[in-house]
């Protein structure tokens, strides 16, 4: 995996681009220096289906399921989606920023999207995460290191307390911290 000076993986296996039109300009001044881990699945507690995708590219149809109400409108994005297969999908050029974090702080520094890369897991605070997708996520995140001056990895519910939950108690952070060549991270 490699990352062009535009901010889109290249040379990755199972790896395809959807334009979100949910970003903008990172300010100037914003070093990315941190990763943030969601997850997500739509609907609810479901994998597999078109749901997050059409989130993202501002075409959920609240129609399509109960759940779809309360979301219709939301512009929220993400730079990686990994489906529990292994694929990815990138929704935003990683020198944008994308709509991810919402309100939250991490160390002191308000608004994560300034200074982070958001990549979301299909998963649920339910259900374990898969195998292919803890592999996937260790080489998009050295790969991202290799590029980006990261310093630190968290958790949604870590940069938004009291208000997110993701990636939830079956995200295996000892495990995934314990795959990384030279974790750089200060878990909380």
């Amino acid at each position: 995996m490699k990352i062009d000076t535009d901010g889109c993986l290249q040379q990755a296996d199972r790896c395809r681009f959807i334009a979100s039109p949910n970003y903008d300009e990172r300010p100037d001044d914003a070093d990315i220096t941190l990763l943030v881990i969601h997850g997500i699945s739509l609907p609810p507690g479901e994998f597999g289906g078109e749901g997050v995708i059409e989130l993202f590219t501002n075409r959920i149809d609240p129609e399509m399921h109960p759940y779809y109400v309360s979301i219709a409108g939301l512009k929220v994005s993400c730079h990686f989606f990994i489906r529990r297969n292994g694929e990815m999908i990138q929704f935003v050029r990683c020198r944008h920023r994308a709509w991810h974090a919402g309100l939250s702080s991490w160390r002191g520094r308000s608004c994560c999207n300034d200074f982070s890369i958001g990549i979301e897991l299909e998963g649920s605070d339910t259900t374990p995460f898969t195998e292919t997708q803890y592999s996937t996520l260790t080489a998009l995140t050295r790969c991202l290191q290799q590029h980006y001056p990261i310093t630190d990895i968290a958790g949604h519910a870590d940069i938004a307390p009291g208000r997110k939950t993701d990636p939830g108690p079956y995200f295996d952070w000892i495990r995934y911290q314990a795959s990384l060549e030279k974790p750089q991270w200060n878990q909380t």
